[in-house]
């Protein structure tokens, strides 16, 4: 089993390690850290939680203090991109620890801030630089800071950058770097477009991987329960009341819906906060405080917080809505198991959600048992839980969906359930869906060709 000190790391680097209780490295760390070292680019591939900040972090320190020169005026020495604030004081602060007993300056920018702190730390110069892109490109366009004597530039979460719309914000900084420097990707997952940029900003990289692209960690226990979106708070209630959760951290599509949730949590005398984008840096900040303390149990997040979020013992991940973009299902659920413990997730699905379902187990390749829950209506050993994954979205809940092509097809669905009526005349040829309510009965969505009012919010919204 290989040790921090047989990687070559410098004394101080391994007293630091020691003081944090860290003896053997993760995979990543082990593969990635000779390589940087050696003053090699590297492309690392590694889900989220598996330790990739002391994977570059380590060796960056290690090549920066063997040359010990002040960095210049409005310059830094090393660059390190992040997709999420939180993502980059974490970062910030894992340089400060693993280099407490080295003589390095470490300096962290970004947006919703002051930034008049930030211009009397980089006017002296720093040695490492985190920062976000858009607060970096404010202060290159200010002329507060240069970037051509930076000699490691760093992109972490590169996929993250793309999903956040910051290709085009990244090759505004990248020409501003000297040609000649180390440069080092990492990410958890490598679509398309960013193993294009790397090939782009890269030299000859060592490429590491040492997990298959989009997986999930072993240690999560996975489960799905299909509950309509109408009834996803109580449920969620119900669940914090009768389970074993320590410390949860819950997903949601939309700030507005992450509020509403913490709204519905607090009148059931549940304490929750949340982090989201309509929060200013000192409310994140309050936030997360009040969850790593305890004082709040759970956490509401949109997806700016599923990588920017490192928190011990996170015991549960509860994903509210299911995200419409695959891979944000993998680093959600990263934020529980770290560092080899164990975790569970649990994501609520709604009809509306069925492909979206599909497409994460297409990308994970793996089914996600179906987990019963009280007034969901499906349990595991029905036939109706996992049969939308193979037959249709609308299938597997107690609802009908049919054509409407005449009156011998509203007979015909009348005779589906006993209560159901069938289509008015205006309604043929339209799509009749019927919902059960709590009642028992069944409202026809046909009229008027549109789906009620109350339908509408399954429509799907993206929170930016």
């Amino acid at each position: 089993m290989t040790s921090f000190n047989q990687l070559g790391l410098a004394a101080p680097l391994l007293k630091a390690l020691a003081t944090e209780s860290y003896v053997v490295p993760t995979p990543i760390q082990s593969k990635a850290i000779p390589h940087i070292l050696a003053g090699r680019d590297l492309l690392g591939i590694a889900q989220t939680g598996t330790g990739k900040t002391a994977a570059f972090a380590l060796p960056m320190l290690q090549r920066l203090s063997a040359d010990a020169r002040h960095p210049e005026a409005r310059t830094c020495r090393a660059l390190v991109l992040s997709p999420t604030r939180e993502l980059a004081s974490q970062i910030g602060e894992s340089f400060r620890i693993y280099g407490r007993h080295m003589n390095l300056t470490t300096a962290v920018v970004f947006g919703g801030v002051s930034g008049r702190p930030q211009v009397q730390a980089l006017a002296r110069g720093v040695d490492i630089l985190v920062a976000t892109p858009g607060r970096l490109i404010d202060h290159l366009d200010s002329r507060v800071l240069r970037l051509d004597r930076v000699e490691i530039f760093v992109l972490d979460e590169a996929d993250q950058m793309l999903d956040m719309g910051f290709i085009q914000a990244i090759r505004r900084i990248v020409p501003k770097l000297p040609r000649h420097r180390q440069s080092l990707f990492f990410s958890a997952t490598m679509p398309r477009t960013i193993a294009g940029l790397a090939d782009e900003l890269l030299h000859e990289p060592q490429s590491v991987a040492v997990t298959p692209v989009a997986s999930t960690v072993e240690t999560v226990k996975q489960r799905v329960i299909f509950v309509e979106t109408a009834r996803k708070r109580a449920l969620l209630a119900d669940i914090l009341r009768r389970e074993d959760m320590e410390r949860v951290l819950v997903f949601t599509r939309t700030k507005h819906g992450a509020d509403r949730v913490v709204k519905h949590l607090e009148s059931a005398d549940i304490g929750a906060c949340a982090i989201h984008g309509n929060k200013n840096q000192a409310q994140r900040e309050r936030a997360l405080a009040s969850f790593k303390s305890g004082q709040s149990r759970v956490l509401i997040a949109t997806d700016i917080a599923a990588r920017g979020i490192d928190i011990d013992a996170v015991s549960h991940v509860v994903n509210f809505d299911l995200p419409h973009i695959p891979e944000s299902y993998v680093h959600r659920i990263g934020r529980t198991a770290r560092a080899g413990a164990a975790g569970v997730a649990i994501s609520f699905c709604d009809a509306e959600e069925r492909s979206l379902l599909r497409d994460i187990e297409k990308l994970i390749r793996q089914e996600l048992p179906a987990s019963g829950s009280l007034g969901t209506g499906i349990t595991p050993s029905s036939p109706a839980s996992r049969s939308p994954l193979r037959e249709g979205v609308n299938q597997g809940r107690p609802q009908l969906k049919r054509r409407a092509q005449g009156q011998s097809q509203g007979q015909h669905a009348s005779r589906e359930h006993p209560r159901a009526r069938p289509p008015a005349p205006h309604a043929q040829g339209r799509t009749v869906i019927a919902v059960p309510h709590r009642s028992g009965q069944i409202q026809s969505a046909a009229s008027q060709g549109k789906l009620s009012r109350k339908r509408s919010q399954f429509r799907p919204r993206i929170d930016y």
